[in-house]
């Protein structure tokens, strides 16, 4: 065993040296500069926070470009305008959007394309009605929202004269 006075010294450059050596077991950080145009395209809304950003997410998003660049140019802009208005929501947006897709993760299949098809007939709606679907959402209650989502239950269908669940002409 070395003596007490060689021991804490020994201690110290070691603990020194594993500090210095520390870094180069991390993973390193990809500066914006480094990324392909292909990829600068697709995280354009992160670049005024790409250095900022953990490298391990930072590997993360450039591993998704990896599978991103290879759909076609209008599904990337759909991403890219996806990762815009991540970028613009709340962290009070952010977790609720986590926990809704928890939930819809936990939903049967039959029940996720039911979903799916609610909000495709959703979509193909005038912004005018969608709005005011919006906004008549948003005035209920807890309880009536939660009345019309089990209306939506399994094997409910909607009726035809009905805008998801929503009379014509009262929206």
């Amino acid at each position: 065993m070395l003596p007490r006075r060689v021991r804490l010294p020994s201690l110290l450059v070691l603990l020194l040296g594993l500090t210095i050596a520390a870094p180069s077991f991390a993973q390193d950080a990809h500066s914006w500069s480094s990324l392909t145009p292909a990829q600068q395209y697709l995280l354009a809304p992160l670049q005024s926070q790409w250095s900022t950003l953990p490298p391990a997410r930072q590997q993360h998003m450039l591993e998704r470009t990896e599978e991103w660049m290879k759909l076609p140019p209008a599904r990337q802009q759909e991403i890219r305008e996806r990762i815009q208005r991540w970028q613009q929501m709340t962290p009070e947006q952010r977790a609720q959007a986590r926990q809704n897709q928890h939930l819809y993760d936990n939903l049967p299949a039959d029940k996720q394309q039911q979903l799916h098809d609610a909000f495709k007939r959703f979509q193909q709606l005038p912004p005018e009605q969608r709005e005011e679907l919006r906004r008549r959402w948003l005035q209920q209650s807890p309880e009536q929202q939660r009345q019309w989502l089990d209306h939506m239950g399994p094997g409910s269908t909607l009726p035809a004269g009905h805008a998801f669940g929503m009379p014509r002409g009262r929206h």
